[in-house]
C-alpha cells in the first residue's frame, strides 16, 4: 500500500543530484531513483565488487523497494525506490578526528578503485559520503556510483581534495586542527585558501606540490573551459582507464602518510588528575550503570565530555548505540584509535565543543543538521561537565538543564553530576574568575533546577563528599 505524501520526509542534505533523492518514511531511509540512475543501480547489482562490499559491511545495506513507497519529484514517478539501512547517528566530516578522515578517505579510496577495476566510478569525492557505525566507515552515497567513461578523470578529485585530502595536509603537515575550516565551508577549503600556506619550503611536503599547487594552477587555467572542454582535452592527451587508477592509487598511497600524533593535553591525562578517589569512581560507575540500565533499553546514548571512553564503554553495555562526544581532537582521535583496534561498533566518538555544538549549516542552514537537531537520547550522561559550561564558560545554570533537556527524547533521562563549590576542581575554575560572580552557583539551586525541568529519580553523593550524582526523568 503506498504511504501518504504527508508521512514522506525529505533528507535535506539529499538535492544536489537530481537523478536521486533520499526520503525519510517513519524509521526507513529510501532513495529514488530516475531512469537512468535505476539503469545504473540494475548495473551495479549485477557487478561482484558491489555486493562484496556490501556483505563487508563498507558499503551500506540496500535493497529494492516498492517505487510508490516515496512520491515522485516533478510528477513523473521515480523508475525505481531502493531502501536503505539506517545509520544509528548523522555526524559531519568537522566532528570527526584526524584518525576518523584519514580512515573515511581510505575506505574511499578502496571501494573507488574496486568500482574502477569493474568499469565503475564514483561522481562524487565528499567526504559526506561517509557515515559510521561506531569506529567501523560506511560509504553511504548508493546514487554516486556510474560507469565509468574511457578518457575522463575522476569526477569527485575536486571533492574529495576539499572535503578530505586539503583538511588531512592542514593537520599533518602544519598541526593546525582542520575542524574549524570545515565546519565554516560546507563544500570544504578552496586550493586558494590554502596555498599561501604552504610556500617556501612547505610546497616540498608530500602531495603539496601535486595536489594543491599544480591543481589549483589548473583549476585556474582551466576556468572558462567547459567540463567537455576539459575531458576532449584529456582524451587527447591519452588518459585512460589504467591512469586514472594508478592516480587514484597514488592519492591513497599519499593518504596513508599522512599522519598526525599530538601531544598530550591537559584532557589526554584527565582521569589521573582529575581528582576522583578510588571510592568515589567505583561509586560513580555502578551509579552510572545501573542508571543507563533502567527502564527500556536505550537506543541512543550520548555521551557529554567522554574524555578516555570510560563510561562510553559502561553504557554500551546496556545500550544499542553510544555517541561520546569530546572537545579535544586529540582526546577523541585516540579514544577513536582504541576503539578501532577494539573492533567497536556501538561507539561513536565526535569532537564537539559543548558550549559551541555544531550549528545547521549549507543551503538554508539545513543540509548539515545541527548537533542538537540530530540529538534525541534516551539517557544523556553529563559527567563533570555542568561546572565547566557554568563556571569556565559563564553559562548559567538555568541555561545548562534547558539545554541537557533538549538533547533527551521525551521520556528519556539525564544522568548528570554537580560539582559543589567547594570541590577542588570548581574552585580552581572559581579563582580564575572575579568574586561573587556565581552566586547561584550551588548545590540546592541546581536540584531545584532540575526538579522543575523533570523527576529526580535517583540520587547519590560521592564519598568525597563534593559531587553529587542525579537521575532525572525529563519532562516527568
Amino acid at each position: 500500500m503506498a504511504i501518504s505524501p504527508t508521512e514522506v520526509r525529505p533528507e535535506p542534505a539529499s538535492f544536489r543530484d537530481p537523478a536521486n533523492r533520499v526520503f525519510h518514511v517513519g524509521d526507513e531511509v529510501l532513495r529514488g531513483l530516475d531512469p537512468q540512475a535505476a539503469e545504473h543501480w540494475r548495473a551495479l547489482t549485477g557487478s561482484t565488487f558491489f555486493p562484496a562490499l556490501v556483505a563487508a559491511r563498507k558499503v551500506c545495506a540496500t535493497e529494492d523497494a516498492p517505487p510508490t513507497l516515496v512520491p515522485a519529484a516533478t510528477g513523473t514517478p521515480w523508475a525505481a525506490v531502493l531502501r536503505h539501512e539506517r545509520i544509528p547517528f548523522v555526524s559531519h566530516p568537522y566532528e570527526w578526528s584526524f584518525s576518523m578522515l584519514r580512515d573515511a578517505a581510505l575506505l574511499h579510496l578502496e571501494i573507488l578503485t574496486a568500482a574502477l577495476g569493474e568499469g565503475f566510478t564514483t561522481k562524487d569525492g565528499s567526504a559526506y559520503n561517509l557515515q559510521w557505525r561506531g569506529a567501523q566507515p560506511v560509504f553511504i552515497d548508493i546514487g554516486s556510483f556510474e560507469p565509468v567513461r574511457d578518457g575522463e578523470p575522476w569526477a569527485g578529485y575536486r571533492q574529495f581534495c576539499q572535503t578530505v585530502l586539503y583538511p588531512l595536509m592542514l593537520t599533518a603537515h602544519l598541526g593546525v586542527d582542520f575542524q574549524p575550516w570545515l565546519r565554516a565551508r560546507v563544500d570544504g577549503i578552496e586550493a586558494d585558501e590554502l596555498r599561501p600556506l604552504f610556500n617556501g619550503a612547505r610546497r616540498l611536503r608530500p602531495g603539496v606540490l601535486t595536489h594543491l599547487h599544480l591543481h589549483g594552477a589548473m583549476q585556474q587555467s582551466n576556468a572558462a573551459a567547459s567540463t567537455t572542454d576539459v575531458r576532449d582535452q584529456l582524451r587527447a592527451a591519452g588518459f585512460s582507464r589504467e591512469l586514472l587508477l594508478a592516480t587514484v592509487r597514488g592519492i591513497e598511497k599519499l593518504v596513508r602518510k599522512l599522519d598526525r600524533r599530538p601531544p598530550e593535553s591537559h584532557w589526554s591525562d584527565y582521569q589521573r588528575t582529575c581528582g576522583y578517589s578510588a571510592r568515589d569512581r567505583v561509586a560513580k560507575e555502578q551509579f552510572v550503570a545501573v542508571a543507563v540500565a533502567a527502564g527500556t533499553r536505550p537506543r541512543l546514548v550520548l555521551d557529554l565530555g567522554a574524555n578516555d571512553g570510560r563510561y562510553s564503554r559502561l553504557a554500551a553495555g546496556h545500550a544499542d548505540y553510544v555517541v561520546a562526544v569530546e572537545q579535544d581532537p586529540a582526546v577523541v582521535d585516540e579514544l577513536y584509535r582504541q576503539l578501532r583496534s577494539e573492533g567497536q561498533r556501538r561507539i561513536l566518538p565526535l569532537v564537539l565543543d559543548l558550549a559551541d555544538p555544531s550549528p545547521g549549516g549549507g543551503w538554508r542552514g539545513v543540509e548539515r543538521a545541527g548537533f542538537a537537531e540530530r540529538a534525541s537520547a534516551d539517557v544523556v550522561l553529563a559527567l563533570a561537565v555542568v561546572h565547566h559550561l557554568a563556571i569556565g564558560r559563564n553559562v548559567p545554570l538555568p541555561e545548562v538543564i534547558d539545554w541537557l533537556a533538549g538533547l533527551t527524547a521525551p521520556g528519556g533521562a539525564v544522568v548528570v553530576e554537580f560539582v559543589h563549590p567547594e570541590d577542588p576542581m570548581a574552585t580552581r575554575l572559581l579563582a580564575n574568575k572575579p568574586a561573587g560572580l556565581f552566586p547561584d552557583y550551588r548545590r540546592d539551586t541546581f536540584e531545584t533546577l532540575l526538579a522543575a525541568r523533570g523527576r529526580i529519580t535517583d540520587r547519590l553523593e560521592l564519598p568525597s563528599g563534593t559531587r553529587t550524582l542525579y537521575r532525572t526523568v525529563m519532562g516527568g
